[in-house]
């Protein structure tokens, strides 16, 4: 009898890394030769990700409305009750359908849940593995709390003290995300052209503000004027990216993209990859950058890139919002093709050892082994 994952997350139809994770970690699992279910909060839209036919997607809209006696108490319901308590009561209602149609034998959760839905996790502990995609200070800025889950899924281990202190009876163990496939293609290093890729949220999370002001200062020194810097995604804050970089007359040299399932011929297509994100858990495109061996750079946050980039060997570290230092170590890259082939050659490196689908899946079947031997 085939084992039972199901994974939930907010809105599977966002075309980002953690969405792009659900849906290989997904289709990896089907390869392995378990049953899998996703549940996504919503669905906004059409999922830009391709999933395995047997991966059954279910989401709260899709929740068949009631009929005779159930459907009066239903619209009585729906009419006496504010509607926050409302969805609430839907929502859990819905999630708690699908696990009992479903029975899953693991629940993991990459998203951080309402009250609505932490009543059904409390009885369910042992089942429940929690995954981080943020640091510890994203989680509290947003005022997240985990204690309700007994076994959560950490990126990286740079955190794990201060998770650990603030959660002292959860279990905590370290898995990094991974990609389906490494290509077998390589970059051409010849190529002037610097990529940079992500969501465009009014946050701007990813930084494309400030690498906008990088790309200002590389430009201003007059040597680079055959490079193009192309910044691939949408998002709120695209209309604000394109005035800035109308304003600072980059117009020529910054070529704004809009989001596509075809990210390898944009990786194809540059000799660097830039990323100069606020915050991270464990950046994608990182990775796929160094499966294509593009050298990478990145401001040094908090976690993130320093598990990727191995500080002047795969690429650069950069003190978080010294622009001018970023602007220097990007324009040493730009001008040393040689150098690109060499950071390029270990980004790969890193990525099959650390960051393949056959390395990741193993350490999680041993998990659900473990986890399923304690409870």
């Amino acid at each position: 009898m085939k084992n039972k994952i199901l994974m939930i997350y907010d809105d599977i139809s966002y075309g980002g890394g953690a969405e792009r994770v659900i849906c290989n970690f997904s289709n990896s699992l089907i390869a392995s030769g378990y049953e899998v279910m996703v549940f996504s909060i919503a669905l906004s839209k059409q999922c830009p990700y391709e999933y395995h036919q047997e991966v059954v997607i279910r989401f709260i809209k899709e929740n068949a409305k009631p009929k005779g006696l159930a459907k009066i108490l239903h619209e009585i319901k729906r009419l006496i009750m504010p509607i926050k308590k409302w969805n609430a009561i839907k929502k859990r209602a819905v999630f708690k359908q699908a696990i009992n149609e479903f029975n899953p034998d693991f629940i993991i959760c990459h998203t951080h849940f309402d009250n609505s839905l932490t009543k059904i996790f409390k009885k369910m502990q042992d089942k429940i593995i929690k995954v981080v995609h943020n640091s510890f200070d994203a989680y509290e800025k947003w005022q997240i709390d985990l204690n309700i889950y007994k076994n959560i899924v950490l990126l990286s281990n740079h955190d794990i003290n201060k998770f650990k202190t603030k959660y002292p009876n959860s279990n905590f163990y370290i898995i990094p995300n991974f990609i389906p496939n490494i290509s077998n293609l390589n970059t051409n290093y010849s190529q002037k052209v610097v990529l940079s890729m992500g969501r465009m949220a009014n946050t701007d999370q990813k930084g494309f503000l400030r690498l906008i002001d990088i790309w200002k200062l590389i430009q201003d020194s007059g040597e680079f004027n055959d490079w193009k810097l192309h910044i691939v995604g949408d998002g709120d804050l695209k209309e604000q990216i394109k005035t800035k970089i109308e304003n600072l007359n980059l117009s020529n040299s910054i070529i704004l993209k809009p989001f596509t399932k075809d990210v390898e011929s944009e990786y194809l297509s540059a000799s660097i990859y830039a990323m100069a994100s606020h915050f991270e858990g464990l950046p994608m495109v990182l990775i796929e950058a160094g499966s294509y061996a593009l050298p990478t750079i990145a401001f040094d946050i908090a976690t993130g890139p320093s598990d990727i980039i191995e500080e002047e060997k795969s690429g650069y570290l950069i003190e978080d919002n010294n622009l001018d230092e970023y602007a220097n170590k990007l324009k040493i890259l730009m001008q040393d093709e040689s150098l690109r082939a060499k950071m390029g050659a270990k980004s790969k490196e890193i990525v099959k050892n650390k960051f393949s689908k056959e390395v990741v899946m193993k350490q999680w079947m041993e998990l659900f082994e473990r986890i399923k031997n304690n409870a």
